[in-house]
């Protein structure tokens, strides 16, 4: 069984990734403060800023697979990284970078695909472009991207923000913001099909329609509750132009039974389990 190292085990894209693969892959994860459900020889507390602990994780595992979902000052994250790729440059690790849609929060007038360069605008965004560029360079084809919206969960602080907004009667939303979202679960089996059938290069993964913020949370809402709520509708920058933040996707290597629409993904956010 292949070794897999989650750096970032403990946030809810790790929590996902740990149990969408723990009976594929021998895992190991790392967490900064809170335990994870892992057995206790497997998983490790790890400050960013170690990075002679995280060598001598790569030393001691030697991992087949790792997956980097850390959060955390952006200067220490860069380091990290670097030290990271150089350590494993010349291993058979293979490294699955969380990147995010803000490394095209430069360009709000079109949706971009894979085949678009990288223009960003905000602290964050440039920092995963710095990123992206660094480990792609050290690694080549050993550094995989993977580009996510914004990320729900049933146990998501997005979430549970939007159920305290039920509970006042009131949310706050962006009518000229359209994007497209993805959840902890759908993510993670994505994520697992391209390390299973090892894909390479940028990925670019959400659901594959686009909706404007406005009306992704009033159908969110309408299925959580039948209580009136007052949306407070606000505009971007407070322009009346549309800002378009969406991730698409040019590729077809994932299969159709992976790929869904926001509001299939609504419907799973809501769906109680049995």
């Amino acid at each position: 069984m292949k070794k897999l190292l989650i750096f970032g085990a403990s946030g809810l894209v790790g929590k996902a990734l740990m149990e969408e693969c723990k009976d594929s892959y021998d895992i190991y994860g790392t967490y900064a403060t809170r335990p994870v459900d892992l057995p206790e020889e497997k998983q490790f507390q790890l400050d960013i800023t170690d990075r002679g602990k995280m060598k001598e994780l790569i030393l001691s595992i030697r991992p087949d697979v790792i997956i980097s979902c850390l959060r955390g000052d952006f200067e220490q994250q860069l380091i990290f990284h670097r030290e990271l790729a150089l350590e494993i440059e010349n291993a058979d690790s293979t490294l699955y970078f969380f990147s995010t849609a803000n490394v095209f929060d430069g360009d709000f007038t079109k949706h971009h695909s894979e085949e678009d360069t990288p223009h960003a605008s905000s602290p964050y965004g440039q920092f995963k472009v710095e990123c992206e560029d660094m480990l792609q360079k050290i690694l080549e084809e050993r550094a995989v991207m993977i580009r996510i919206p914004q990320i729900w969960g049933k146990k998501s602080p997005r979430l549970d923000q939007i159920k305290s907004g039920i509970e006042k009667g009131s949310i706050e939303v962006f009518s000229n913001l359209e994007c497209n979202h993805l959840t902890d679960e759908w993510l993670a089996k994505q994520l697992k099909y391209i390390i299973h059938h090892k894909l390479t290069g940028v990925f670019h993964l959400g659901a594959v329609d686009m909706m404007t913020q406005v009306s992704f949370i009033e159908e969110l809402v309408g299925t959580l509750t039948d209580k009136e709520i007052k949306f407070q509708e606000s505009l971007l920058q407070d322009t009346h132009d549309t800002f378009y933040f969406g991730l698409k996707s040019i590729r077809n290597d994932l299969p159709e039974s992976l790929l869904k629409t926001n509001r299939e993904m609504i419907a799973d956010l809501v769906h109680v389990d049995d």
